[in-house]
């Protein structure tokens, strides 16, 4: 039989409905994976269960010709996705042992057209990092190795859920991105990671980090397989009030056509110092790909670009700041004791929140103050709608808009710190530029897509992104499809050094 983790979604519907294969083989076939690469740290909570469970019913749906959309697909979510009655951390220990009553609408979503949950994946505390070292479980591992040995980050805060994809743990997965948390992974990971249009899925039951900018996203291994997710995950949903009220697309429609004519975007803005050779070849490379393809390569100008990442670091933390205040172990999550009162609160938060998450909160309570809301939270706002003006620009121009999802291919882990040894590999402002090519279309509440294109000389993947009007993921991933087959980016993570006997 194929080896069933080395499908994509597209492969594992069609196989499942010519009964080449059982749900329940499928699934038994990545939760085996699961066991045997546990050392990845990918799965903070396994529900192998509640996965064969659901497999049964996807057979049976299929031997009565009842079958869903994603019948029978083995997935892994999130651990920011509410799931009721399974581990729901957001990776904080402030969430221990929290099991939320209700289930966010994306997994329900998912779940209600036949995918099989295979448990929770390793994520940055809150969801605020870029290499998945500030969980509370520790660091996930990304599968690609490099010559040296050394272990690779799979880059962050979705850096389990692209991690998973890439060692064939899952089929698919659920990630979310508030500044780069899916694209920069994917990229990192070798796989296919979405931003869709900020409202077009639903956040409700999503762990808050910034509400103006978290969104879900699906990761993948192929560009055909994120459209397949979104398929399920889109739609308006009165429980959410950002989200918006538009007819759902077929976000296949677009796949297998060509792109001539299509006008391709070159933001002269992306080329950066700190982006190493190999990336700006790659990035070269994939626009004479568009080009023979039929696409027009047309050079842009994305002027407040460099104001992105400071914009993001104002409004992301302020609206954490927010957003975290209600961890204060009275209802749910953890509690320390204190002798009032206001002890408990301090104690709770001060030994439960990560030092990230607390840096953050600060940064947001003091440009949300007296005296410096003016002069930072709504200088910030007034340049993100400059931002979204740039990008509304340039696509009165262009259709689509291609460049570099990250500056370099994935780094060793403990590589860059966030301040918190204070040794010589302490780089906090290095770790939040991993995100300035992403930020400003998150910012300005674009869809963009991520996907393989590449290999560095280490053998590690570049990733490209392509980011689309609002509510244009249609060409989005047409043109996403036609760079895929062009870049024919087959490699593999060899992953014999991870496997042990399940």
């Amino acid at each position: 039989m194929t080896d069933l983790t080395n499908l994509t979604i597209a492969e594992a519907l069609n196989g499942l409905k010519s009964k080449n294969f059982s749900a329940v083989e499928l699934t038994q076939a990545h939760v085996q994976t699961m066991e045997q690469l546990r050392d990845l740290n990918v799965y903070v909570a396994e529900t192998p269960d509640i996965a064969m469970a659901a497999a049964k019913e996807s057979d049976a749906r299929y031997a009565s010709g009842d079958a869903k959309i994603l019948d029978g697909i083995p997935m892994g979510f999130k651990d920011l996705f509410c799931t009721k009655g399974v581990h729901s951390q957001a990776c904080s220990n402030i969430l221990k042992d929290f099991k939320p009553p209700y289930e966010s609408t994306i997994t329900a979503n998912l779940r209600g057209d036949g995918a099989v949950m295979l448990g929770k994946l390793n994520m940055d505390e809150f969801a605020m990092g870029s290499t998945t070292e500030l969980s509370c479980y520790g660091t996930s591992i990304n599968p690609w190795k490099g010559p040296d040995g050394k272990d690779r980050t799979p880059g962050g805060s979705s850096g389990g859920s692209a991690a998973a994809v890439a060692a064939r743990m899952c089929l698919g997965s659920l990630g979310s991105e508030t500044g780069d948390s899916v694209r920069q992974p994917a990229a990192y990971c070798g796989v296919v990671g979405v931003r869709p249009t900020y409202g077009r899925c639903s956040r409700y039951g999503i762990i808050s980090f910034a509400s103006s900018l978290d969104q879900a996203g699906p990761m993948t291994r192929s560009v055909e397989d994120a459209a397949l997710m979104m398929q399920s995950m889109s739609g308006h949903d009165p429980k959410d009030t950002t989200s918006v009220n538009v007819d759902v697309p077929d976000f296949s429609a677009g796949l297998g056509q060509d792109i001539k004519g299509m006008r391709v975007g070159i933001p002269s803005d992306y080329i950066l110092d700190r982006t190493s050779p190999e990336v700006a070849a790659a990035w070269e490379s994939a626009r004479k790909m568009m080009e023979d393809a039929g696409a027009t390569a047309v050079e842009i100008s994305l002027p407040h670009t460099k104001y992105a990442l400071p914009v993001y670091f104002i409004l992301a933390p302020a609206e954490a700041s927010s957003n975290l205040a209600r961890y204060d172990g009275v209802k749910y999550g953890a509690r320390v004791e204190g002798e009032t009162l206001e002890d408990m609160y301090i104690n709770t938060r001060t030994e439960n929140f990560g030092d990230e998450v607390r840096a953050r909160i600060m940064i947001g309570t003091y440009v949300l103050s007296a005296g410096y809301y003016d002069a930072y939270y709504r200088k910030a706002q007034r340049v993100r709608r400059l931002l979204a003006e740039d990008f509304k620009a340039a696509f009165e121009k262009v259709d689509v808009i291609l460049g570099p999802t990250t500056c370099s291919p994935a780094f060793p882990v403990g590589a860059k710190t966030f301040g918190k040894n204070q040794g010589e590999n302490d780089d906090p402002l290095g770790l939040y530029m991993e995100g300035v090519l992403v930020n400003p279309s998150t910012i300005a509440g674009l869809p963009g897509i991520s996907l393989p294109t590449a290999t560095s000389a280490e053998g590690l993947p570049i990733g490209m992104q392509l980011i689309a009007p609002a509510f244009d993921e249609v060409t989005m991933f047409k043109a996403a499809q036609v760079l895929e087959k062009q870049a024919n980016f087959t490699a593999q993570p060899d992953l014999s050094s991870w496997q042990k006997a399940a």
